[in-house]
C-alpha cells in the first residue's frame, strides 16, 4: 500500500454499507471506530446473526436515509472519550480512501449529538498512514451529491434483507419463499397472518404477533387465503402505512379476489373479457341471463377459489336452477359467457415486476370444463403470443400487482382474461417451466428496496 497522510479530518467510502462519501473525524484515542447509527436492530438465526440500521451520512440533514446491513462479529463494551461506557455491536466492512481500501471493524452506536458521522480510530489506521492533527481533508474530496444521484441506486451493494411472508400454510410456495431468500442470504419469516393484530395511530402505527411488535421488515409478500381476505388486507394496510414495500398491495388484492369488482376493474381498462352479468333480484334472472347470450353459461361465486363455486350451465334451464339454488344460499354470484373454443383449457400467465415470466397451458381432467390443478387438471409450458402477452401484463396493471397469475382463454376474438390471481402458487408453473420463479421474485424485491436518490433541499 502505498503511504497516506491523514489530517484530523477525512473523507471516506464505505461502499460494502452503500455509503460512497462519509466525512470521518480521525480519533487516535479511540481502539476501535465508530459509526453513528439509529434503529439498530438484530435480526437472523442466533448462530449467524445480522444487524440492521440506519445512517443519516450528512450531518444535520435527516432527509437522506440510508439502510444498511451486515454480520455481527462481536458486542462489546466500549467507554467513549466522556467516561460512558456502551454495548455496542461491532461489524468489519471495507474502507476505501484515496483509491486503497482495507477492513476495519466497525462498533456502531447511537449518539445524537455526535457531530461526526464516523470516528476513525487506532484500529483502523495502518502502518502506512500518518498523522498531522493541525490539518483537514488532506486526501482527495468526495461530495454528497453522490446521494442525490441516479448512480446511487444503481451502485448500492446488495444487503441481507429482513422479509415477512404472510401465510397460514406450510405448502410448496411458502417454503420455496423462504428457502430461496435465505440461500440469497436474507433472513425470512413466516408469519400467520390471523395472529397478526395491530396499533394504530397517526404517530406510530405498529403490527403486533405474539404479544411483541414486529420489527421493521425490508418487504412483506402476502400469501392471503380467500377466506381471510378482509383481515388479512387490514394487515398489509397495516403495513403499507409503515412504509413497508409489499409485493402486493392491499387495493389489489381486495379488488382481484371479489369476482365483480375484478370484471368491473378489467372492464374500466378496456381489457377483453368474457360477457358477464350481475343483478341481484330474483325478478331480473331471466333478463340477466340474456344479456349473457345462450346457453351453455357459466355461473360463478364471486369468492370462488380453485374452481370451487363454478357451474357449468348446459341449457337455459340448468342456468334457472343453479341461479335459484345460489339464491336460496343467498350467495352472491355472477352470470358469464361460456368460451367454448377454449375446450376446457386456460393460460396460466405468471407476471412478475412487470414481465411475463413464465406461461402454461392447463388442461382439465376429464369431463371437467374447469382447468385448475388442485383439480386434477394437468399442465404444460406454451408459447404465448404477442396480443396475449400484452393482455396479460395490463390486467396485473390494472390492480397494481407485483406479481400475478392471469389466466386466459383463447377466444374467435382474441385473448379473454378469465380471471387476475393475487396469490398465485409457484408449484405448478416452476415444474412445468422449469424456471426459478421464486428467484425472479427475489430478483425485484431486491431491486425495489434498493436505495433512491434523495432529492436536493431547495434553498
Amino acid at each position: 500500500m502505498e503511504n497516506l497522510n491523514f489530517g484530523w479530518e477525512e473523507w471516506i467510502a464505505l461502499p460494502g454499507l452503500g455509503l460512497p462519501a462519509l466525512k470521518a473525524k480521525i480519533d487516535t484515542g479511540a481502539r476501535t471506530s465508530a459509526l453513528h447509527a439509529h434503529d439498530i436492530e438484530v435480526f437472523g438465526p442466533a448462530a449467524k446473526p445480522k444487524v440492521r440500521f440506519l445512517v443519516h451520512p450528512i450531518a444535520g440533514n435527516d432527509r437522506v436515509t440510508i439502510t444498511c446491513s451486515a454480520d455481527i462479529v462481536d458486542r462489546r463494551e466500549v467507554t467513549s472519550s466522556n467516561g460512558e461506557s456502551e454495548l455496542r455491536y461491532v461489524i468489519e466492512v471495507d474502507l476505501h480512501v484515496a483509491g486503497q481500501s482495507w477492513p476495519i471493524e466497525v462498533t456502531l452506536t447511537n449518539r445524537a449529538g455526535m457531530n461526526s458521522r464516523m470516528l476513525l480510530g487506532r484500529q483502523a489506521l495502518q502502518d502506512h498512514i500518518s498523522i498531522t492533527a493541525s490539518e483537514k481533508r488532506l486526501q482527495p474530496d468526495l461530495s454528497y451529491d453522490v446521494y442525490h444521484s441516479a448512480d446511487m441506486r444503481r451502485s448500492a451493494p446488495k444487503r441481507a434483507l429482513r422479509i415477512a411472508v404472510l401465510s397460514r400454510e406450510a405448502n410448496y410456495s411458502t417454503q420455496r419463499l423462504v428457502d430461496v431468500g435465505e440461500a440469497r442470504g436474507h433472513v425470512v419469516e413466516v408469519i400467520d397472518t390471523t395472529r397478526c393484530y395491530m396499533a394504530i395511530n397517526a404517530m406510530s402505527p405498529e403490527v403486533h404477533y405474539d404479544g411483541k411488535r414486529l420489527p421493521r421488515f425490508d418487504a412483506v409478500v402476502p400469501r392471503i387465503g380467500a377466506s381471510i381476505t378482509p383481515y388479512g388486507c387490514a394487515v398489509i394496510r397495516q403495513f403499507e402505512t409503515i412504509g413497508t414495500y409489499c409485493v402486493n398491495g392491499s387495493a389489489g388484492i381486495t379488488a382481484s379476489r371479489d369476482k365483480l369488482h375484478a370484471h368491473q376493474v378489467l372492464a374500466s381498462k378496456q381489457i377483453g373479457m368474457p360477457t358477464t352479468a350481475f343483478a341481484a333480484s330474483p325478478k331480473d334472472t331471466t333478463n340477466l341471463m340474456g344479456l349473457v347470450g345462450t346457453a351453455p353459461m357459466i355461473v360463478k361465486l364471486l369468492e370462488s377459489t380453485q374452481g370451487k363455486g363454478v357451474v357449468l350451465a348446459e341449457t337455459k334451464k340448468a342456468a334457472e336452477s343453479v341461479i335459484d339454488a345460489f339464491r336460496g344460499l343467498r350467495a352472491n354470484f355472477l352470470v358469464q359467457d361460456f368460451v367454448k373454443e377454449a375446450a376446457g383449457e386456460d393460460i396460466r400467465c405468471l407476471v412478475v415486476g412487470g414481465k411475463v415470466v413464465a406461461a402454461m397451458k392447463r388442461t382439465g381432467a376429464d369431463g371437467d370444463f374447469r382447468s385448475n390443478l388442485h383439480r386434477g387438471g394437468s399442465a404444460k409450458v406454451v408459447r404465448i403470443s404477442k396480443e396475449e402477452r400484452e393482455t396479460a401484463l395490463k390486467a396485473a396493471r390494472a390492480f397494481n400487482l407485483g406479481k400475478a397469475g392471469v389466466d386466459l382463454l383463447r377466444s374467435e376474438t382474441g385473448p379473454k382474461v378469465l380471471e387476475v390471481n393475487s396469490s398465485p402458487g409457484f408449484e405448478g408453473i416452476e415444474k412445468a417451466s422449469g424456471k426459478d420463479i421464486v428467484g425472479l421474485i427475489y430478483d425485484m424485491i431486491e431491486e425495489r428496496v434498493r436505495p433512491q436518490p434523495a432529492r436536493k433541499r431547495k434553498v
